[in-house]
């Protein structure tokens, strides 16, 4: 495998006719190594080394691997079932997917990066950008490695740092930086020398925006790394690819046109889930569906918005070509936009009720919200007799008390206790950091 660290550095080495860009202007992808893998590894320290992989709802196909498990030819996606004697022969461990303890271990994560860099854009769970801006004066490489060593402490998960002058190109420093261990967990691309070692180096299809139809469609013209799209006209990239090819092409030349976003509020928000068996009546369902939409309630408060519109859908297995197959969903215009959890759950209920068949085996179930808006101003009804002042203190102390003593510690009666329609997660490990019951014990003799 080539590397094009040089063997005497950690950074590359650049002569100086080259263009070098100044660190004020540089742009960092920090990214979780093997994320899921490695949040079950905290609490667990004697997985280190140990294959892994993380499943996904219902325990159903490969989400996440260590890379003792992509080393075994675990591939993404694949069926469990199919991966069981694989699994057993390399006793690989195996884990439900435990989005609680996820989302936890990246909120540490992030609050910790926080610290280092003022601009910053989570970008998902596991990778944040960063915006270095004033950092003239700073050794961005000890910097960064500083930052990289700070989080591992902190949380126990293992990061690495990819810097550049555009976020595409500091998407390939990550990658580089992850792959090659002689980068200490960071790698910086900061001079044409570098740009250019780096994309000959780099496959097309792992270019950030260029997708599994475009990598395929570029391949058939011969261009096959990152250097190769680089070397063509950008009238042929705008030509082939249109303008969101033209912006990639430009920030692998090192010209920025992707800018740092702020959280914004979501335009629509739905909650679905697999039912962990199949279920045929419409309790289990509806309690399902009460659950969904208290969720979407929680999520709409938390971005202080309502939702003008409330979609409940339900569906069969399509897999199951042997079974009847049904499909249905129904869409509600609210008369008073709403984040209260007891309307959302009425209009929800309400909505299944006029599409539920019996004498089908229900595989999901879910609702959206759309249409959002700000809570303030708030559009009435003239006819609304609702007392949303009161409902709305009502939605505020559940909220409170579910944040102080744990989620749905307080819900509403028609979220039901049985859950028989919950997830199948037979392999779930604690969730260590946010339920007091699942802390770890220390015995001190």
């Amino acid at each position: 495998m080539i590397n094009f660290v040089n063997d005497n550095d950690n950074q590359l080495k650049s002569n100086t006719s080259t263009k070098v860009w100044g660190s004020s202007s540089m742009f960092g992808l920090i990214d979780c190594n093997n994320f899921y893998a490695s949040c079950e590894r905290v609490f667990k320290p004697s997985l280190n080394g140990v294959p892994i992989v993380v499943l996904s709802n219902n325990d159903g196909c490969v989400i996440a691997r260590s890379n003792e498990a992509k080393a075994l030819g675990i591939p993404m996606g694949e069926p469990a079932f199919k991966l069981k004697e694989l699994i057993e022969t390399n006793k690989v461990v195996v884990f439900s997917s435990n989005y609680t303890l996820y989302g936890d271990m990246s909120y540490r994560v992030m609050n910790t990066i926080s610290k280092f860099v003022p601009d910053m854009e989570v970008y998902s769970i596991d990778e944040a950008f960063l915006l270095f801006d004033g950092f003239e004066n700073i050794d961005l490489k000890s910097y960064g490695e500083n930052m990289v060593k700070t989080v591992h402490r902190n949380t126990g998960i293992p990061v690495s740092l990819g810097m550049a002058p555009t976020r595409t190109l500091a998407k390939v420093a990550n990658k580089f930086a992850k792959k090659h261990k002689k980068y200490n967990g960071v790698c910086i691309i900061d001079t044409d020398e570098k740009r250019e070692k780096a994309l000959k180096l780099t496959d097309i299809g792992d270019v950030w925006g260029i997708g599994r139809r475009y990598s395929k469609t570029l391949r058939y013209y011969s261009v096959n790394t990152a250097w190769d799209f680089t070397q063509r006209t950008k009238s042929w990239i705008r030509h082939t690819m249109g303008v969101v090819g033209e912006r990639t092409w430009l920030e692998l030349q090192g010209t920025p046109c992707l800018e740092m976003e702020t959280p914004k509020s979501k335009k629509s928000i739905c909650t679905s889930r697999s039912f962990g068996e199949k279920l045929t009546e419409l309790a289990p369902v509806s309690e399902a569906v009460s659950n969904f939409a208290a969720s979407c309630a929680e999520k709409l408060r938390k971005q202080h918005s309502y939702a003008c519109v409330l979609t409940v859908f339900i569906h069969t297995n399509p897999f199951a070509t042997n079974q009847p197959q049904y499909y249905n969903q129904t869409l509600m215009q609210l008369s008073v936009p709403t984040n209260d959890t007891t309307e959302l759950i009425n209009y929800a209920l309400r909505g299944l009720k006029s599409i539920f068949v019996k004498g089908y085996l229900y595989k999901k179930a879910g609702v959206i919200v759309s249409e959002i808006v700000p809570e303030r101003p708030l559009q009435g009804d003239l006819f609304d007799l609702r007392d949303r002042e009161k409902f709305s203190k009502i939605m505020c102390v559940m909220d409170n008390l579910n944040a102080s003593y744990g989620k749905q510690k307080v819900k509403i009666a028609a979220q039901g206790f049985d859950r028989k329609w919950k997830l199948k997660n037979e392999m779930l490990s604690p969730c260590y950091s946010t339920k007091l019951g699942d802390a770890m014990e220390i015995n001190v003799e």
